[in-house]
């Protein structure tokens, strides 16, 4: 689409917001670059643009004078596409994508495209690394932390994109057709954004609207609704599994990883060939060779990337060993069933920490999971005092609520003995007390090898 002298605003200074205005400029648009958050200084945000960037500046509110202008509004991820100032784009007429749209639109290649609640990042990353080792021009983008729009100027049409999606990039979703999608898993997460867990679940399965009975979806036959999602698709469905055989797809045969269709059987690699740890894991690797093997990678290209394969930063990552006690790193658990997946990855007696911005979530069923593994309960941020409540609840009441992360890696320390684990798996979003979850990760990594 051309947009040669016509006006777009972009809504969002993050590093998709800067991204989307670069690419836009580059494209002849007219960029205005909108942040409704008051603290942030004009400056600050032009400091994040190229020098020779000619966008238009506007903090705090936009006119309707100024929207009349408008050709299309290119949502950040974090912007709710409910928001007054949204209604009022639409109600204008105003054209809304989100950064991925945009990216789509302007890119060539293929794209393969991950969605779900847990995992997400580590099948990216997993699948990323396979294509490398299969096409010459791939790039790894979205919500794994590298702008989609920031690669759109390199591309060809040979090109590979490998594509994290999140909840949130979906809903402003439009002509985005993924030639391979995947959708790992759907557990409760973000309901104070989408308000419903029918909704998430809705906007979830959007990845698949443009695919084609030419394209395939890769689903997690173990999750009911993706189950029986399965069966409404005119795509082609790929199913894997941690629990039962497939008559065909990939699934777990014992210590095998193992891929079944017309053809008969094929091993993928065994679990103790893998760099990465627990059922949740062997479930990241299904997906991601059943991403490959749906675009035609060899079996071959596939088995030789698992095994080279190396954990993700910040999700069960081992951290050090001090004093016998061994510290692991699972600041990307920011909800109940990705700190599930992180506790039941130990092996050890573990002291774990929690706690951070609430999300709506219910942790009645990660205080179950605890199921004799965990020691001590170490809680901070704004959840402290909701899940100690339901930890009572539960009948586990070894809490020790704290006031920061750098009280919480001491607590442990000081009662933690040789032979323990320590993990940071929240359970929580971070942005109550660090802006990330890679930040809240990176200060837990210095504060452990501080010790």
């Amino acid at each position: 689409m051309n947009w040669k002298d016509k006006t777009v605003l972009v809504f969002g200074t993050g590093i998709s917001g800067i991204g989307a205005c670069e690419l836009l400029e580059s494209r002849g648009a007219k960029v205005i670059l909108f942040d409704g958050n008051r603290k942030i200084g004009e400056d600050e945000v032009r400091m994040k643009l190229p020098s020779s960037s000619r966008a238009e500046i506007v903090i705090g509110d936009i006119s309707d004078e100024m929207l009349q202008t408008v050709a299309l509004a290119v949502l950040s991820p974090g912007v709710p596409t409910d928001l007054p100032v949204v209604e009022r784009m639409r109600t204008a007429g105003i054209r809304i994508w989100g950064e991925v749209e945009l990216a789509y639109e302007n890119g060539k290649g293929d794209v393969l495209a991950i969605t779900g609640t847990n995992g997400k990042t580590t099948t990216t990353s997993l699948l990323g690394e396979i294509m490398k080792h299969h096409q010459e021009s791939v790039f790894v983008v979205g919500n794994i932390g590298n702008p989609y729009t920031e690669a759109v100027s390199r591309m060809q049409d040979d090109s590979v994109t490998v594509a994290e999606i999140s909840s949130f990039q979906l809903e402003t979703i439009d002509q985005f057709h993924p030639k391979v999608s995947a959708i790992l898993n759907i557990t409760p997460d973000h309901l104070n954004r989408h308000h419903t867990m029918e909704e998430y679940i809705r906007v979830k399965e959007l990845i698949t609207s443009n695919q084609t009975a030419e394209d395939t979806c890769v689903l997690n036959y173990e999750d009911s609704v993706l189950r029986e999602f399965g069966g409404t698709l005119q795509t082609k469905v790929l199913f894997f599994s941690s629990v039962r055989k497939l008559d065909r797809g990939l699934y777990l045969d014992g210590s095998s990883i193992v891929f079944r269709d017309e053809e008969g059987v094929q091993e993928i690699c065994r679990t103790d060939e893998l760099h990465i740890v627990g059922a949740h894991n062997y479930e990241n690797v299904m997906a991601a060779a059943a991403m490959a093997l749906a675009y035609g990678v060899p079996v071959e290209e596939i088995r030789a990337a698992v095994k080279r394969f190396q954990a993700v930063e910040h999700r069960i990552e081992f951290v050090t060993e001090k004093n016998g006690v061994v510290y692991y790193n699972d600041s990307k658990g920011t909800n109940p069933d990705a700190a599930i997946k992180g506790i039941q990855a130990m092996d050890r007696p573990t002291l774990l920490i929690g706690g951070g911005y609430d999300k709506g979530s219910d942790f009645t069923e990660w205080i179950q999971a605890f199921e004799g593994r965990v020691k001590y309960l170490v809680l901070l941020g704004q959840t402290k005092e909701k899940i100690a409540e339901t930890a009572r609840r539960c009948g586990f009441d070894r809490i020790i609520l704290t006031e920061s992360l750098e009280e919480a890696v001491a607590v442990c320390a000081q009662n933690a003995e040789s032979g323990d684990a320590v993990l940071l798996s929240p359970a929580c979003a971070s942005w109550d007390m660090f802006k990330s979850y890679e930040v809240r990760g990176r200060r837990f990594k210095e504060l452990v090898r501080n010790l």
